[in-house]
């Protein structure tokens, strides 16, 4: 199998001989760094590195990075990325005072785009996603998690999930499906909300599993949409088909989503703007990682989560960006890491690690991806030569990504 050397690495960040699965409390302010480096890459997986001139290996090909730094491939746990068109009316909207409730609440938001999917054809939902798969491929992005959710009927989320698979066949990024249908209520069903839960339980559920398309199960646990109870029905019967449960939780309220999520082992937690004692205190106590969405908050302006909070408690932190039309149309993980900083005062080692290891955990994918490592995927990303690591937050305007490497190939 072919090899090849990445020679004259500048700073080579997240290099780790062996990977814990995540990062947690203090040590989230950790981040190891090896300077002057070198990376042996086979195949598609990474092999050794170390210090230039020390031990530098052959062969069959090198590549001089000229003193850029390397650093993982961003892992991307939550985005919406399979949608038909865009939502800039509701941006405007918001700028005269409407909440995310009242939009929702006069047939926009979830139930707008919900309308615009079942407008739009497979093939055409698979051409415009691929366009933002590409955007974000090209922004370091090496995994990304795409939900359905803008289905809200069984045709539509299976459409919105083959879509998803086809993605998969396409791309040479890592991509996890979660199936949402519990995005929100559709207006059909307003006044029978038992007979949707019925229709995704019943309905839904087993078209999902009989396609065997879907890694995850997402309930949009939270006031104005579902219930713990609700959300419990739904996990339940999820995990009868064996998708473990990722939850979007207490983005809006104290919803009781982070307690619902880690009664049935949820991978992830996800927004979290709401979080007190009592969520932190049962979060230390799980395996269900905290995933925070700096960017939706930013957007909606939102109540910001309470990151320093949750790590000065021990918990471990993921980051995502949401990628969505309504509440956060963007997919630059570089940017995610600035407001990450900002808003929510994350160091900046802080942040990479909730980025990278924590958010790969976040997937899944603690074994293949989020860390420099022997044995790992090698899905890198060279940025332009950084004067500190502190500058790939702090330069949240400019475009620091410079080339990507997936699967042990450079795709850009």
């Amino acid at each position: 199998m072919d090899t090849l050397l990445l020679t004259n690495i500048g700073v080579m960040y997240q290099a780790r001989r062996k990977a814990p699965h995540w990062i947690a409390g203090n040590e989230m302010a950790i981040l190891p760094e090896l300077r002057n480096a070198w990376l042996l890459i086979e195949g598609d997986c990474i092999i050794d590195f170390g210090e230039m001139q020390q031990n530098m290996p052959q062969a069959h090909s090198t590549y001089d990075c000229g003193g850029a730094s390397l650093f993982p491939a961003w892992c991307d746990s939550h985005t919406h990325i399979v949608y038909a068109g865009s939502r800039e009316l509701e941006f405007v909207d918001k700028i005269k005072g409407l909440s995310y409730e009242e939009i929702a609440q006069k047939g926009g938001g979830i139930l707008n785009s919900a309308a615009k999917l079942a407008q739009t054809s497979e093939d055409e939902l698979f051409q415009q996603a691929m366009l933002r798969v590409e955007e974000i491929k090209n922004y370091g992005t090496g995994a990304v998690e795409i939900k359905s959710g803008y289905g809200l009927d069984t045709e539509n989320e299976l459409k919105m999930l083959r879509v998803i698979r086809r993605i998969k066949q396409n791309t040479e990024l890592t991509v996890k499906a979660t199936f949402l249908g519990a995005h929100a209520l559709p207006a059909r069903y307003r006044e029978n909300r038992a007979a949707y839960i019925h229709e995704i339980v019943n309905e839904m559920l087993p078209a999902v599993a009989r396609e065997n398309l879907a890694d995850f199960a997402d309930v949009f646990c939270d006031k104005g949409f579902f219930t713990p109870d609700e959300t419990a029905n739904i996990l339940d019967a999820a995990r009868k088909y064996g998708l473990r449960a990722k939850i979007h939780a207490n983005e809006l309220d104290y919803s009781g989503g982070i307690l619902t999520g880690v009664k049935f082992d949820a991978l992830s937690v996800d927004h979290l703007e709401y979080t007190g004692d009592d969520e932190i205190s049962v979060l230390l106590e799980s395996g269900t990682m905290p995933t925070l969405l700096p960017s939706t908050a930013f957007f909606l302006r939102l109540k910001q989560p309470p990151a320093r909070q949750m790590i000065d408690a021990g918990l471990p932190v993921a980051l995502a960006s949401d990628y969505n039309p309504g509440s956060s149309p963007s997919g630059k993980m570089q940017f995610v890491l600035s407001l990450a900083c900002i808003n929510l005062r994350m160091l900046p080692e802080e942040a990479l690690n909730a980025a990278t290891i924590n958010s790969a955990f976040a997937m899944g994918l603690s074994n293949e991806l989020g860390s420099i490592t022997p044995g790992k995927k090698a899905n890198l990303f060279l940025s332009k030569a950084l004067p500190s690591l502190a500058f790939l937050p702090y330069a949240f305007g400019s475009q620091q990504v410079d080339k990507v490497m997936l699967n042990g190939k450079w795709v850009n």
